[in-house]
């Protein structure tokens, strides 16, 4: 079978190289924060609840987790050249679609088609580093790009702020739209190719179960906010979702050539690394999409404020990321991973305690604070995980592992949003039951449905708590070992995928 060699090691200039798709994925980064701060405008423009209003980031997240199983497939197909440029014209067609949008829908067809780029961005970038750095090195690579990675969120809900408050909302499409069109044509010139391409097959059946079974599960969580979670609609979703996804895993099992790799779960530090990370990445989208929400609907604060409370937590993970990544090539990441899942807990938890005279410095405080811990675990639990699998298996352990985690950010915000629609009701009506509120006075049903809301933020950080309590469980398991070097220790060549 005809193979595309990879570039040689020596002959390649690293820095370029990953610049430029370091470039891209901020731009993706970028146009995904943008819209955090700016879903209160998104539900005034188009007249949406938050439930409805959600869908813009829990559909370019799901898109990403349905898109991702088949990136394995897709860096062994082609070349890291073709992939990225591919990837980075969906995005900069998504981007432009959403710019001029004329309807709420047709921002969700814009952002299915971003994220059909974004999702190829993400994994590509893992495994060219993977690829062009030996295991010693790694975690310093990733340390150094997680500070052009921060760059993205630290500004991203700032930016948003100030624009949706004096300008109008598609302008955040219109900043992203000229990043992603440089980035396309400088990746034109300065691409190489630095992975082995082959001609694997491609697994339509499993393409096909893997979207029914995620598209159900998401979109029967979701569904629930509105509907219930005795609704029919719902339950069958979920049903469907399970039944689809469990036909899935059982055909990558038994067929020769997998789409995705589920035998790399028998590697008991990489499984432990991707639950993990998928339960701190579940928590950590409550403060990234309830905050906004919270500080603008009920406390009050303006968009500008919402955006630069999140931007002291931002600039500290920036900080953090080169010096977690020295950490961990010395020390491993056992201990990064317990000491910032505690300092994550016991944040989170604080975040149980929101009501309508919770001061503004209080929650930039806590954030800060908790994204100081995220940034000690995060990098170095999936590097940790990366680093125990042969660089032949490296392609499907990034796909599986951005797989997991971007249906784990879909499912996570789709679930803090649920808990918070059910949980605000539940206690709006309990507080207009108990203090016999005349559902006719609009001043007190104001008041206490903004008080419903900030004990149903709360009971969403609760859960958000709960996950981050089950990852540090799970970090008491990992150990320090250094993983077998075989086939990683060679510098100057690729080994054959198989």
């Amino acid at each position: 079978m005809a193979k595309h060699q990879a570039v040689e090691g020596n002959s390649i200039r690293r820095g370029p190289i990953l610049a430029v798709i370091i470039a891209g994925a901020i731009a993706a980064l970028l146009n995904q924060t943008l819209l955090n701060v700016a879903l209160p405008k998104l539900m005034e423009q188009f007249h949406i609840t938050t439930s409805t209003a959600q869908w813009v980031i829990t559909i370019y997240m799901l898109v990403n987790g349905v898109l991702i199983p088949t990136t394995a497939f897709l860096m062994q197909k082609y070349t890291t050249r073709q992939l990225f440029i591919t990837a980075m014209s969906l995005f900069a067609a998504g981007t432009l679609i959403c710019g001029i949008t004329p309807s709420f829908s047709i921002m969700l067809v814009g952002r299915v088609v971003q994220a059909a780029g974004a999702g190829i961005l993400m994994p590509l970038m893992t495994n060219v580093i993977f690829n062009m750095f030996p295991l010693e090195k790694r975690g310093s690579a990733m340390g150094i790009v997680g500070i052009a990675m921060v760059f993205a969120p630290a500004i991203g809900p700032t930016l948003s702020g100030w624009i949706v408050e004096h300008y109008s909302w598609r302008l955040l499409f219109f900043i992203v739209l000229p990043i992603a069109i440089i980035v396309l044509i400088i990746s034109s010139f300065v691409l190489k190719n630095v992975t082995e391409t082959s001609s694997p097959r491609l697994d339509v059946w499993g393409i096909m179960f893997s979207t029914i079974g995620f598209g159900s599960l998401l979109y029967g969580f979701s569904s629930a906010g509105g509907l219930g979670w005795r609704n029919t609609e719902v339950i069958l979703m979920l049903i469907i979702g399970c039944i689809s996804l469990g036909v899935f895993v059982w055909r990558q099992l038994t067929i020769d050539h997998a789409m995705l790799e589920f035998r790399i779960f028998q590697t008991p530090t990489y499984t432990l690394a991707v639950l993990i990370s998928l339960m701190v990445n579940m928590s950590m989208y409550s403060g990234m999409i309830l905050l906004p929400v919270y500080v603008q609907n009920i406390l009050h604060f303006t968009p500008v404020q919402s955006g630069l409370l999140l931007l002291p937590g931002s600039i500290i993970m920036g900080i953090m990321s080169p010096i977690t990544g020295r950490l961990f090539d010395k020390f491993g990441a056992k201990g990064l991973a317990l000491t910032g899942l505690v300092i994550t807990i016991v944040t989170t938890f604080g975040f149980t305690k929101l009501s309508l005279y919770t001061t503004y410095t209080y929650l930039v405080t806590l954030y800060t604070v908790r994204m100081f811990g995220l940034s000690m675990l995060m990098m170095p639990v999936m590097t940790s995980g990366l680093n125990a699998l042969p660089l032949k298996l490296n392609p499907h352990g990034t796909a599986m592992s951005n797989t997991i985690n971007a249906i784990g950010g879909a499912l996570g915000t789709a679930l803090f949003v649920t808990i918070m629609t059910t949980k605000s009701a539940a206690h709006t009506a309990d507080i207009v039951r108990s203090e016999h509120i005349n559902p006719a006075d609009q001043a007190h049903m104001g008041l206490a449905t903004m008080q419903g809301m900030a004990m149903g933020t709360s009971d969403a950080f609760w859960i958000a708590t709960l996950f981050t309590v089950v990852a540090l469980i799970l970090a008491l398991f990992m150990r320090n070992k250094t993983p077998r070097r075989d086939e990683v220790t060679e510098k100057k060549r690729v080994p054959q995928l198989s």
